[in-house]
């Protein structure tokens, strides 16, 4: 009797936990919506940060499922004149919160882990800088003709907003 009372404790005590636990099958069908994302892209764009001029830039992204299609790696170069970028992301899906979650890493030792928001064809991510330094935003989506366009914009009061960065990518065979 003691070891049947003790059985049902533990699957008493067990079932919030096995809730709590996330749902594997509701993350990989979060992580589909992104499948367009998987390849290889490769492009030109430019980037400009005030005071300074305008750069133009090569760009290459290299998008791979991983982890059971669970996470998404995102792999970034760009070449310009004036020296070259590298960025890496992690995007993955957190079904408890109900949001996608990515993490980032750049070359020039800036990263942090943000919400993405798929959109129709895309998604759009961004972020505020600290001490009131206003807010960036980054939107992309996949063109009518099949071609990864993204930009990049700052705002002071998320209002008005000012364009400092384009791409666009081509999917490469």
């Amino acid at each position: 009797m003691k070891m049947i009372v003790a059985l049902l404790l533990l699957c008493l005590i067990a079932l919030p936990l096995a809730a709590q636990m996330p749902s594997i099958q509701d993350q990989r069908e979060a992580m589909k919506k992104l499948d367009f994302m998987v390849g290889q892209w490769k492009g030109e764009g430019w980037h400009e940060r005030p005071p300074g001029p305008r750069v133009t830039f090569t760009q290459t992204e290299n998008v791979q499922k991983k982890v059971d299609g669970l996470a998404l790696l995102v792999e970034g170069k760009g070449t310009a004149t004036v020296g070259t970028f590298e960025a890496m992301g992690v995007i993955s899906y957190d079904d408890q919160a109900r949001r996608y979650r990515f993490v980032t890493n750049t070359s020039e030792g800036r990263g942090g882990s943000f919400e993405l928001k798929p959109t129709e064809r895309g998604w759009e991510w961004g972020f505020a800088i600290p001490q009131g330094g206003g807010h960036v935003r980054y939107t992309m989506k996949i063109t009518d003709d099949g071609k990864w366009y993204e930009i990049g914009e700052y705002s002071q009061d998320e209002k008005t907003w000012r364009k400092f960065h384009e791409m666009t990518l081509q999917r490469v065979p």
